[in-house]
């Protein structure tokens, strides 16, 4: 029996940070998405990341009237391009099975996708804590994933890939979860609400998780309405590589694998850690 080949290892990832701007209209998200694709391709990257929600948002608050199955147009239509073009994707959407709420009413599963290289659809994270603070209620709309479901990790070429969305990046215990699977980057697609301080603690907190982690960060923000934009790469030393304004653009940039096993080596924090992270559920 022939086996697959590993993917190549080299001393750099390239990755496609896609802020988009996308509304209730599918059809039109989809044509946004094609186009960060073709931004990707000609980049020669080796990761495509799109926001949460890329599939469809409103402001007013998504549920199970976007949601769309794993076997829909939006998630179908990522793996065609990624087979078609050899580019790994990692995408917000919304996924529809999600328990009712207290009300009875249906509820939607936050998800993000990852999409490998060949096109196959590598896994799927169910959104752990939901947006319930600063005036939101996200939980009216939709259930939160299990928290002790397998951490979501991508290989692509050579550095892994660990998933987290939005809301998810005040809780360190999930990036220490990821670390844990052998995360090198967390990913972080996000639709980041606006408001008082929050582009403030959006930035802060992306790279606090890089230092403790020692681990690059991909911070990729929605843009347009009620959300702040502002996507970040953040180098394991906490270095801010890229920062984005409010405007949806699509930028490019280079992960150095030999930085991050640099950082490790001098700053070996992880090593020293004395304690656990277990799922509360």
């Amino acid at each position: 029996m022939s086996s697959r080949p590993e993917p190549p290892q080299r001393p750099a990832v390239r990755v496609t940070v896609a802020q988009l701007e996308v509304g209730r209209d599918r059809s039109a998200n989809l044509l946004v998405v094609r186009d960060a694709l073709r931004v990707a391709v000609r980049a020669r990257a080796d990761l495509l990341v799109l926001p949460e929600y890329a599939s469809a948002y409103d402001p007013r608050g998504v549920g199970v009237d976007l949601a769309e199955p794993l076997d829909g147009p939006f998630v179908t239509a990522l793996q065609r391009e990624a087979a078609a073009h050899g580019l790994a994707v990692i995408a917000g959407t919304t996924v529809p099975g999600g328990e009712p709420g207290a009300d009875g009413r249906p509820r939607a599963v936050n998800a993000v996708v990852a999409v490998d290289a060949r096109g196959a659809l590598a896994g799927v994270y169910r959104k752990v804590h939901l947006y319930d603070a600063f005036g939101h209620r996200e939980s009216e709309r939709l259930a939160p994933g299990p928290a002790d479901a397998p951490p979501l990790v991508l290989d692509v070429a050579g550095l892994r890939f660990g998933v987290l969305t939005c809301y998810d990046l005040r809780f360190p215990e999930s990036a220490r979860r990821l670390l844990d699977a052998g995360a090198d980057v967390l990913v972080v697609p996000a639709a980041w609400a606006s408001g008082d301080l929050k582009a403030m603690h959006w930035r802060t907190l992306a790279v606090a998780r890089a230092i403790e982690s020692t681990a690059a960060v991909v911070a990729v923000g929605q843009a347009g309405r009620g959300v702040v934009g502002r996507s970040l790469v953040v180098g394991p030393d906490g270095v801010v590589g890229l920062e984005l304004d409010e405007s949806p653009q699509v930028r490019t940039v280079d992960l150095d694998a030999d930085e991050l096993r640099t950082v490790r080596e001098r700053n070996p924090s992880l090593e020293h850690r004395r304690y656990a992270v277990v799922p509360r559920t």
